[in-house]
């Protein structure tokens, strides 16, 4: 079962977001995904993930272990605090590593990508991005990193570094969106659905 946090002012109509949810559905398993809309305050967008994680237990009736949460840019961020937070295993596409760092410079007036609708990125939101701060993953076998050189947005070394010891699969060029995302679909899910091999 996988659970799509989407980025910042980004949404569940993202193409990689819609991209996954018609691979589910191809393979019967609409029941197994849930892409979720997150709202801008990160404490309540963790509640969402949260609650979204137990909809999916519920409706599979498998335990949180058997969850990938997939995260692209800020919604890799909370990936992994949830994936920390349940036991289970994470996808990130260029995630946000240092987000309370990066996410300073966005405080104040913000519209979404898909749907233009205006809403307020607070600076109370910054200091709930540091309280969401995984410093050190503990399970490096149980994520997975997809980070582009060429990404425009955040540092692709960031990334690699904070998630050493994780398969990860740097991809030269491309951009912060991973404009080419389908080449990777199937490398995401077979991870998704793999056993989790380190004893770390």
């Amino acid at each position: 079962m996988i659970l799509y946090l989407h980025g910042f002012r980004s949404s569940p109509q993202s193409f990689k977001a819609r991209m996954m949810a018609e691979a589910m559905r191809e393979r019967g398993r609409e029941n197994e995904w849930r892409c979720p809309a997150l709202p801008p305050g990160p404490r309540a967008a963790i509640e969402v993930a949260q609650e979204a994680a137990a909809q999916l237990q519920r409706a599979t009736g498998r335990p949180a272990q058997a969850l990938t949460v997939i995260g692209s840019s800020l919604g890799g961020y909370y990936a992994t605090w949830l994936a920390e937070r349940l036991g289970c295993k994470a996808v990130l596409l260029n995630p946000a590593v240092h987000a309370a760092r990066d996410l300073a410079t966005q405080v104040g007036p913000q519209s979404g990508y898909h749907d233009g609708q205006p809403f307020e990125f607070k600076a109370s939101y910054v200091d709930e991005l540091k309280a969401l701060e995984i410093p050190r993953i503990s399970r490096p076998g149980r994520y997975f990193l997809i980070a582009a050189t060429g990404d425009e947005v955040l540092d692709w070394r960031e990334m690699r570094d904070h998630y050493a010891g994780a398969r990860q699969r740097i991809v030269e060029g491309s951009d912060h969106g991973l404009g080419d995302f389908a080449r990777w679909l199937p490398e995401v899910l077979e991870f998704a659905d793999a056993p989790v091999t380190d004893s770390h």
